[in-house]
């Protein structure tokens, strides 16, 4: 990744979209050339002086204080997830030469056998654990039951893990049928997730390459990829429209793996009493009748085979 460029549209963007009134601001004249606040205006509300500011939005954060990008941050009314990119790109940018060698060597994370012990013991709930790129590194044999349709996907590189962003926006009618009118905001929330990671690690060459093969393949890739948008992915509630068992409603958890850089495990349940709770038992049946099925066939189970009551179609 281009680190200057990336501070730099950033910045950009995250000033776009703050207008005078909303800074609290008198809004002199009526033909403003900028959408949102001129550059004197954030470098005056920051503290800072101009000359510092345009330095700063050129991409240059090398040596810029904490109190300095604190006041940044309040500035351009960054939310936790932006305010934490933001001190991202600036440690990044802080970084010596060898560390960023090494960060350039550094392997991949692995799922250590220990985790995938843990995701098996939690029979009921599907669960799996992804890192900053949304690889899907292990699952449940409920987790991927409920992600099928990724699995599934002739977009799926053979011997590599799923990935979410590629089923996403590669094959979008899969996508569009299996999110249902949320379709667009787990597009916006995928991008956004990827976006934060680049942040982190800048250098990651898998996450380049991933992010190119995006761009290059999906308009809606590059259009929300433009907008600099970051988030962070820790509680809510997702629909699913299954193909096995149909809508599934259900809370999510993720938590950061602390032994395991970069790795979340991701936990779905359904309250209790609920269709969807029906649902996902119905799920946990089907994915145990075509877990034996497939294995006495020596065969790996797609939903598209096996209906609602198990039995190969």
């Amino acid at each position: 990744m281009d680190l200057k460029a990336e501070t730099r549209e950033f910045l950009a963007t995250r000033r776009a979209r703050i207008t005078p009134e909303r800074a609290g601001l008198p809004a002199y004249g009526g033909n403003r050339r900028v959408p949102g606040l001129r550059r004197e205006e954030v470098a005056m509300l920051s503290g800072v002086s101009v000359d510092y500011y345009t330095r700063l939005e050129r991409g240059n954060l090398g040596g810029v204080s904490e109190e300095v990008l604190e006041a940044l941050a309040q500035a351009l009314q960054l939310d936790e997830a932006e305010r934490g990119h933001l001190f991202d790109l600036a440690r990044a940018a802080n970084q010596s030469g060898a560390a960023r060698s090494r960060a350039k060597r550094t392997p991949a994370a692995v799922l250590r056998p220990a985790i995938q012990r843990i995701l098996d013991a939690m029979e009921g709930a599907p669960a799996f654990v992804r890192n900053g790129r949304l690889e899907v590194l292990g699952a449940n044999t409920l987790g991927r039951a409920l992600y099928s349709p990724l699995y599934d996907s002739p977009e799926r590189i053979a011997g590599k893990p799923v990935n979410t962003a590629r089923f996403h926006f590669l094959d979008p009618q899969a996508a569009q049928a299996f999110w249902g009118d949320r379709y667009e905001r787990m597009g916006h929330d995928a991008v956004a997730i990827l976006r934060a990671e680049a942040g982190r690690n800048p250098y990651d060459k898998a996450l380049t390459a991933l992010v190119g093969e995006l761009s290059t393949r999906s308009e809606d890739f590059r259009r929300l990829w433009a907008s600099h948008d970051v988030r962070l992915h820790r509680t809510g509630t997702k629909v699913f429209h299954h193909p096995v068992v149909g809508t599934l409603e259900l809370d999510y958890e993720a938590l950061e793996l602390s032994a395991d850089h970069g790795l979340r495990l991701n936990v779905y349940t359904a309250l209790p009493g609920t269709p969807s709770d029906d649902s996902l038992k119905l799920l946990a049946s089907w994915a145990a009748t075509a877990r034996g099925e497939a294995a006495a066939l020596g065969t790996t189970p797609r939903a598209s085979d096996i209906t609602a009551d198990g039995e190969a179609l």
